[in-house]
């Protein structure tokens, strides 16, 4: 589908499409957030509702905020099992949630099989040590923006 510009919509190397970019959302806690993440990786067919609920026992057991108001919540590895492909979803929240004493603004689902999220979370990470960036990804009102940001991540098996 074409963009406003008449581009092609690109997605970030397969792992992130238009329809699992959420902007403008709004989540009472960090445990709704995690359940709107797991919610959002079964809608596209990612993963199955066991693996959003071991994304509740993955933050129950460590927190998955990693700075510049972003949190990556992720299953545990026992719960790889119930990934069907490796995948993002990525959350907005303009209003910002309190994360263990931090103001999470965005949350980047992940679900992956095997070690592809090594190779996303490096990724990620590159995107979030740019503050610019970062900021554009907490405010931005255009799916196009974020999968023009994340286009660069990719997974190893890619």
């Amino acid at each position: 589908m074409p963009d406003r510009g008449g581009q092609p919509q690109r997605a970030a190397s397969g792992v992130l499409s238009p329809e699992a970019v959420r902007l403008g959302c709004k989540a009472t806690d960090k445990w709704d957030v995690v359940r709107q993440a797991g919610a959002l990786l079964v809608e596209i067919g990612a993963v199955s509702p066991e693996y959003a609920e071991a994304m509740l026992e993955r933050e129950r057991s460590i927190s998955t905020y990693v700075g510049e108001g972003v949190a990556i919540p992720h299953g545990t590895d026992d719960s790889r099992r119930y990934v069907t492909r490796t995948a993002l979803g990525f959350l907005q929240l303009p209003d910002g949630v309190d994360w263990d004493g931090n103001d999470v603004r965005v949350a980047v689902a992940i679900a992956s099989s095997g070690d592809e999220h090594v190779a996303v979370l490096s990724a990620l990470a590159q995107i979030l040590m740019e503050p610019e960036q970062a900021e554009r990804l907490r405010t931005t009102t255009d799916v196009e923006d974020v999968l023009a940001l994340l286009a660069d991540i990719s997974t190893e098996e890619d």
